[in-house]
């Protein structure tokens, strides 16, 4: 994949993280939202990553599409919370077991060392093998499974919790 550019998002990438977001919204559990994302919704979302702090977002390239990307975003709104982040990677399917997964967190995670950032954690809709082998792969470990915790599809989902320490 020397073919792939990693770099912070930028408003210009939206358009094309907007289509491969929606792909997971319409066809898979993996999100909970259960209605497409709309170009300013996903402009609010982006309104809160910077080039540095705890909240960031890269994406990876290829000829210079947007194909998938990793963030880290407010966990929880209590600042008790504050040195916590809840992170997340989705890639265009095209894209997937390919290492770009764990190429994007890893930049992601080397640019979070510096910042005051105690835990990283993620939340994966069950049953889904790569998204745990990844996280795993990532330096992540499980700590619990919410059951049933989310309805969509007209089933319930059980979400798996992962807890990665941070430098």
């Amino acid at each position: 994949m020397a073919d792939i550019e990693i770099r912070h998002a930028e408003e210009r990438d939206l358009p094309a993280l907007l289509d491969i977001y929606n792909h997971y919204v319409v066809g898979t559990p993996v999100t909970f939202d259960v209605e497409p994302r709309t170009l300013v919704q996903r402009r609010e979302w982006f309104s809160g990553f910077a080039s540095s702090g705890r909240y960031q977002c890269f994406v990876a390239l290829k000829d210079g599409r947007p194909v998938g990307w990793a963030s880290s975003h407010r966990y929880r709104e209590r600042a008790a919370y504050d040195c916590s982040v809840e992170t997340s990677v989705y890639l265009d399917p095209a894209h997937q077991r390919q290492g770009l997964g764990r190429r994007l967190y890893s930049t992601l995670f080397e640019a979070l060392k510096p910042e005051d950032v105690h835990r990283a954690y993620g939340g994966i809709t069950q049953p889904n093998a790569a998204s745990n082998g990844l996280h795993r792969a990532m330096g992540f470990e499980p700590v619990g499974t919410l059951r049933e915790i989310g309805r969509k599809f007209g089933q319930f989902w059980d979400v798996a919790i992962y807890l990665r320490p941070m430098p």
